[in-house]
């Protein structure tokens, strides 16, 4: 059965392109209003634009607590409600190449209040209209990197995003609001073509079990589950799509 998110108010964080554009274009598809939360006010407005009704750009910069609540704020004057949150934004394109003990502090501490905190900036912004709206579910982005200790500073913090998910499935319950958190394994995108030279991604698809990079598709049926009622009894749970890059037992 299809899902069905009509009725259903859905902000998409960095989905102005790659993963976060796909998982915006499924909501839509499945029915909901989607609120592109980008920080590219170009690419942001495309994606709005394209997707037509039921869709608004919201410029949002998640590693500002303040932009933060303004667009939870805009969100419920438009709407007058939040049902879910996808958690997307991140740096990960232009991603500096540097290890944990020579990446310049600065740096490091950037990318770590929009990686990882950027994640409890929005939970924080959207908690409140959700839990009075009766509930809802989020959908926090990790990746396998967090499970890799090969990843420097982008695995820490999504090695730290799993840590948060799991505490905040706890502390957000009583409001009956659900977050779990999805791992994409290499999924060939914009950004990963930036970040992985081609002579690298064969022996990453070799390693595989599914021999082939993902694709945004591939994620996108996932993060549609989790965030759907068909998984209401399901939080703080890390789900991996990563074509069996990662196997734990």
């Amino acid at each position: 059965m299809p899902f069905n998110f009509e009725n259903r108010v859905a902000i998409v964080t960095g989905a102005g392109g790659g993963i976060g554009e796909g998982y915006a274009r499924a909501l839509h598809a499945a029915g909901a209003t989607v609120v592109i939360a980008e920080l590219n006010e170009r690419n942001g407005r495309n994606v709005a634009s394209e997707l037509g009704e039921r869709a608004l750009f919201v410029r949002t910069d998640v590693g500002d607590p303040t932009s933060t609540d303004a667009l939870a704020a805009t969100v419920m004057t438009e709407f007058g409600r939040i049902d879910h949150l996808v958690n997307n934004a991140a740096i990960f394109g232009d991603m500096q190449l540097a290890s944990l003990t020579n990446v310049d502090y600065d740096y490091l501490n950037n990318f770590m209040n929009v990686n990882l905190m950027g994640s409890l900036h929005c939970v924080r912004s959207v908690m409140g209209p959700m839990g009075k709206g009766g509930g809802g579910s989020i959908v926090n982005q990790s990746s396998t990197a967090a499970w890799m200790a090969i990843s420097g500073f982008y695995g820490l913090a999504k090695a730290s995003l799993n840590f948060l998910t799991a505490a905040l499935a706890h502390e957000l319950a009583h409001r009956n609001i659900r977050i779990n958190a999805i791992a994409p394994g290499p999924t060939d995108t914009a950004a990963l073509n930036r970040q992985v030279p081609v002579e690298f991604r064969d022996p990453i698809v070799a390693s595989l079990a599914i021999k082939r990079l993902g694709t945004p598709d591939d994620l996108a049926g996932p993060v549609l589950f989790l965030l759907s009622d068909d998984a209401k009894w399901m939080t703080g749970h890390i789900v991996a799509v990563d074509g069996g890059q990662i196997t734990r037992i």
